[in-house]
């Protein structure tokens, strides 16, 4: 027994060897052989402008001081918006060709990239856009080109904007399963699928007045490209009069109808390359790695930081997707300390999340503006929480598409009573003092616990709403009354006080540096994640492992995928939360 011990231990002992010798090399791998080789720039190229994987502004920066490791991606939509910039000064670069692209990127998002491609046109140098189908979204980038291409049987969505809301109650009546509901805001409608079984007059004033605010501002953007009156757009959008080819070249939406060959043919002919040669291409990714990784002005003393806050707002460290208090405080108080350091831009993009967190980073906030300016620049959506963190900055911008609002806050709390219940469960508690047990359950809500919640709710939304009153030099009643949880487009926004200015990341660097008098300045990039050796395989940024997410994104689809995840948050949502009133899916 003790010889047999000691081979399975010998074979045990080999295979964690091996285990760390083979992970061990991709580490080393990773860290002297990940980055990629600098792309060479042949005279008379094209970028290929290819953005599926891009979703987010910021790619991060990953530290895992266990193993003395750093990542720093450069994957972000900032960071092809400053390749774009580049390339309209890069005597190799002739043009860029858009083909066949679909974006995952968010309206404000395609916003900034549409007037970064509307700069480059200024150049002289051509856009071209190629595709077999274009959505909505996908369209409005595509437009800004020079030229618009579409297969002879492609299609042209067209339509105008939409968006979904499902509603849980008759299948909660049905079912017995239940969510208990305490909130503020008569527009909160994070929960309302829940409470009713139809939408809220409310709820639905509110979606029809952001979603007309944001199909404005597409469609003044696609009308100053394609020469287009807006009253023609909509009327187009109405009579889905772009929903074949040959009525989108009639109603000049496109420029021609033609395949992919003709397509390269007609950039062939720009570029004076013969009709037999391949014209010389680079991909926008290699590109931009190439742009952000290229030697800095080490002359250029004064910088600027910018901080991005993307994703839901929790606790803990955070990553690339989520705001986490951890990372958001540190970057905060690092910014603050650097002498170098002159103003700081905080780039948001959240629906918000939870509400003590939100309230920490405000108060990192607050310390930080008596150190050096904090101006607030607002992606495809600022809500709840998100406006939270942005309400007590020097000045406020926003994008006219951009989501903000939602000042408002709401408690959730499953309950299985009724089909315990029904299934004959019986659960019996016992404690020593009256309120001892807090919330259970498989009890129905006990009123003293839902009158403690339902205070919490209400401190925290009079806390919020002071906050914003604060910031924004308003009176609580001034705020209270377009507050109440309602969601707003950045146009409107402006208009009722809760930004200051419509504008993207560059104007929010350009007030910063006028504001404290810098003329040359650089920029540096937050935050920069702490990670642990755990995360380092299926983590959000090693460059070699497919984490989780991506696995099961691959296996069911990623709008399956998103389905899963907004059921996974509202069970993982603690605490009152100040969140986005709902998932703003706009088709």
């Amino acid at each position: 027994m003790k010889f047999l011990g000691n081979v399975l231990a010998t074979i045990i002992g080999l295979f964690i060897f091996c285990m760390l010798f083979f992970f061990g090399i991709l580490i080393i791998g990773a860290i002297f052989g990940g980055g990629s080789a600098t792309t060479y720039v042949e005279n008379n190229s094209v970028l290929e402008l290819n953005l599926e994987e891009v979703t987010n502004d910021y790619g991060g920066k990953f530290n895992f001081e266990e193993i003395g490791y750093y990542e720093a991606n450069h994957d972000g939509l900032t960071d092809v918006l400053k390749a774009i910039e580049v390339a309209k000064t890069d005597d190799k670069i002739k043009g860029i060709s858009i083909l066949n692209n679909t974006l995952a990127l968010g309206i404000a998002q395609t916003k900034a990239l549409r007037d970064q491609l509307d700069d480059f046109k200024k150049s002289g140098k051509f856009v071209m856009a190629y595709g077999n189908v274009y959505s909505q979204k996908d369209y409005y980038l595509n437009s800004v080109a020079n030229t618009v291409y579409l297969n002879p049987v492609g299609e042209l969505d067209f339509k105008g904007l939409s968006t979904e809301v499902m509603y849980f109650k008759d299948f909660q009546d049905k079912t017995g399963l239940k969510m208990e509901v305490i909130r503020h805001g008569k527009y909160k409608s994070a929960v309302e699928p829940f409470l009713l079984s139809e939408m809220s007059p409310e709820n639905r004033d509110q979606i029809t007045t952001f979603l007309t605010s944001i199909w404005n501002a597409m469609a003044t953007d696609i009308s100053k490209s394609r020469n287009i009156p807006v009253a023609q757009l909509n009327i187009i959008a109405s009579g889905l009069l772009a929903r074949t080819p040959e009525l989108a070249l009639k109603n000049k939406l496109i420029d021609k109808i033609a395949y992919e060959d003709v397509y390269h043919d007609d950039i062939r002919k720009a570029l004076k390359v013969a009709a037999d040669e391949d014209y010389k291409t680079v991909n926008i990714m290699d590109y931009t790695q190439d742009i952000a990784t290229s030697t800095s002005d080490f002359k250029v003393k004064d910088k600027i930081a910018i901080i991005y806050a993307q994703g839901e707002i929790g606790s803990g460290e955070g990553d690339i997707n989520t705001v986490g208090e951890g990372s958001m405080r540190r970057s905060l108080q690092e910014a603050r300390k650097d002498e170098d350091i002159k103003a700081i831009v905080l780039r948001v993009d959240s629906p918000g999340g939870s509400a003590l967190t939100s309230d920490l980073i405000w108060r990192e906030i607050e310390i930080t503006k008596k150190v050096k300016p904090v101006i607030v620049s607002m992606g495809n959506l600022a809500a709840s929480g998100g406006y939270y963190i942005a309400c007590n900055a020097n000045q406020i911008f926003a994008e006219s598409s951009t989501i903000t609002g939602s000042i408002g806050v709401f408690g959730t709390l499953p309950n299985l009573s009724e089909v315990t219940k029904k299934y004959g469960i019986n659960s019996e508690l016992v404690e020593t003092h009256e309120n001892a047990s807090g919330y259970s359950l498989f009890k129905p809500l006990d009123n003293n616990f839902r009158q403690f919640t339902q205070e919490s709710v209400e401190h925290i939304y009079n806390t919020f709403v002071t906050r914003v009153a604060t910031g924004r030099k308003m009176t609580f009643a001034q705020v209270d009354a377009i507050a109440q949880g309602r969601v707003w487009a950045g146009s409107d926004a402006l208009r009722l006080g809760l930004v200051d200015k419509i504008g993207g990341l560059d104007a929010a660097l350009d007030y910063a540096s006028n504001l404290v008098k810098v003329k040359e300045y650089s920029t540096v990039d937050y935050p920069k994640y702490e990670k642990d050796f755990k995360d380092l395989f299926g983590g959000s940024g090693f460059p070699f492992m497919k984490s989780r997410e991506n696995l099961i994104k691959e296996e069911i689809g990623i709008e399956n995928y998103k389905i899963i995840e907004q059921i996974r948050k509202m069970n993982t949502q603690k605490g009152v939360q100040a969140i986005m009133p709902f998932e703003a899916n706009i088709k």
